[in-house]
């Protein structure tokens, strides 16, 4: 399996967490993050996404629908288990549940919030996550699994706006 965990863009502020919508530049940053992210996977013969999930909250959606404009094959929609007050465990069992087992070419996008993302990857590549910096507004990182399971990953790349220049 490969995943991609994917740090909503920058966001406006608001009282209404939930409702906060993404800047003008948050929307440029995920337009070209999605370019970038796009030549990383050709240039590492890595599937596109086939499935692109996202927490209840208004700026993952946005992320979300401009990922799924970018990768129009992939499966899209709201996901309860990636909002901010999630646990690990949840999303593990998620994902072991959906997805665990499938084709290895099988290309998840998650996206969420910080500091949820950031904490998943270094849930899933373990000790090696120390390569990967927290993840910024628009921030992401591709990891493939064999088993959706503590320390089971690999870093593939990350990649933060507003360069997106992808690191491992």
């Amino acid at each position: 399996m490969i995943l991609t965990i994917w740090r909503h863009g920058e966001a406006e502020s608001g009282s209404v967490d939930r409702q906060r919508e993404l800047t003008p530049g948050g929307r440029e940053d995920i337009g070209f993050g999605c370019q970038q992210f796009y030549r990383a996977c050709a240039n590492r013969r890595l599937p596109q996404p086939t499935h692109i999930l996202h927490s209840p909250y208004e700026r993952t959606a946005q992320t979300a629908e401009m990922i799924e404009s970018a990768f129009t094959h992939a499966t899209g929609g709201e996901a309860y288990w990636l909002a901010p007050q999630s646990s690990i465990a949840t999303i593990d069992q998620t994902l072991l549940r959906d997805f665990d087992g499938r084709d290895h070419r099988c290309h998840v996008v998650l996206v969420s919030h910080q500091p949820l993302v950031s904490n998943l990857v270094s849930w899933y590549v373990g000790e090696k996550g120390a390569a990967v910096p927290p993840l910024h507004p628009g921030g992401l990182a591709t990891i493939t699994m064999d088993v959706v399971a503590a320390a089971c990953g690999q870093t593939v790349f990350w990649a933060m706006p507003p360069e997106y220049e992808v690191g491992i």
